[in-house]
C-alpha cells in the first residue's frame, strides 16, 4: 500500500488547502493519508472523512519537550469529538500564538520590526509558524532564503527557538490515548540526538504510553531506515511512516514518495484494519 501518514496543509505550516493536499495524494494514488498539522486539527473540517477515492485517517502533530529539546509527537487516528484532545488543541493553538508574540517581539529586538504582523499574514489566518517568520524576513531582504533564516534566526539554539510553553510529553500523550488514537514519535532522526539519547527518549516515550514512532520520514537512506527498524523492534512498538510534506518542490518530503516499511515492522495501521 502506499501510506503516507505525516503531512500539513496551509491551515499549519503547510503550502495547500486541505481538500488540495488530499486531490494531490489521489493523483499519486496514496491509499490511507493522514493529515497532521501542528496542534490543530482544523483541516478535518474541510474535507470528507468517508470519501471512496482514499482512507483519511484523523492525524495531528502536537508540540512537546523532553530535556529541554523540542519533540514532535503524531497523534493518529483519534475521535476528534473528545473533550481533552479538544482542550489540549486549545491549549497549544493558546500557546502557538503567544510563542508567535514572542519570537516577534524577539525579531524586533534584533532590529526587524512587524515580524508578527508579517508571519501572521503569510499563515492565512491558520496557526503562526517559524516557517512563516522565515517566509517574513526573506520578504524584507534580511536573509536570503527560508534556510537562511533558520540558519541566523529560527533553528534550534537561536532567537527565534521558543519551546518552554508547551505541555509536557506524558501530558500530550494522554491526549492522543484519550481520544483512543496511538501515539507516534515523529522524525527521530531530525533530533540530533546520539543513539544513546535517542534510546533514553524512547525509552521514557514508551512508559508514558507513547506505542509507535516513524520508522520511515520523507527520503532516507536504507540504512536510517533499518537502524530505526531495529529500535522499532527494541522498544516493541508499532511502525508509522510518512512524507512530512509541506510544500510542492521539496523531493525531501515529496507527498506520496514514502517507502515501504521493511518486513520486519509491525504497522501502525494495523490496529486498526
Amino acid at each position: 500500500m502506499n501510506i503516507d501518514l505525516h503531512c500539513h496543509s496551509n491551515l499549519s505550516d503547510g503550502a495547500l488547502p486541505p481538500a488540495d493536499l488530499v486531490d494531490l495524494a489521489i493523483q499519486r494514488e496514496v491509499e490511507m493519508l493522514a493529515i497532521t498539522d501542528h496542534d490543530s486539527i482544523d483541516c478535518y473540517r474541510e474535507i470528507d472523512l468517508l470519501t471512496d477515492s482514499i482512507k483519511i485517517i484523523t492525524g495531528i502533530e502536537f508540540s512537546t519537550t523532553w530535556r529541554n529539546n523540542g519533540i514532535h509527537i503524531v497523534g493518529l487516528n483519534m475521535d476528534l469529538q473528545n473533550h481533552d484532545l479538544l482542550e489540549g488543541v486549545r491549549r497549544q493553538s493558546a500557546a502557538r500564538t503567544e510563542r508567535a508574540h514572542k519570537i516577534g517581539q524577539r525579531l524586533q529586538n534584533l532590529g526587524f520590526d512587524n515580524c508578527f504582523e508579517g508571519a501572521q499574514r503569510h499563515s492565512g489566518g491558520g496557526q503562526i509558524g517559524r516557517p512563516h517568520f522565515a517566509q517574513h524576513l526573506v520578504d524584507i531582504g534580511a536573509v536570503s532564503t527560508v534556510q537562511q533564516a533558520f540558519k541566523r534566526y529560527l533553528g534550534a539554539g537561536k532567537a527565534g527557538d521558543i519551546k518552554e510553553q508547551w505541555a509536557d510529553l506524558g501530558e500530550v500523550i494522554s491526549w492522543i490515548r484519550g481520544a483512543s488514537g496511538v501515539a507516534v514519535l515523529a522524525h527521530p532522526t531530525k533530533y540530533k540526538m546520539t543513539r544513546t539519547k535517542l534510546c533514553t527518549l524512547l525509552e521514557g516515550f514508551a512508559s508514558l504510553g507513547g506505542e509507535a514512532m516513524e520508522v520511515i520520514s520523507g527520503s532516507q537512506t536504507v540504512s536510517v531506515t533499518q537502524s530505526m527498524a531495529g529500535l522499532c523492534q527494541q522498544f516493541d512498538l508499532l511502525a508509522s511512516c510518512g512524507s512530512d510534506f509541506h510544500s510542492l518542490g521539496q523531493p525531501w518530503a515529496a507527498l506520496g514518495m514514502v517507502s515501504k516499511l521493511p518486513a520486519n515492522c509491525v504497522p501502525v495501521w494495523s490496529r486498526w484494519q
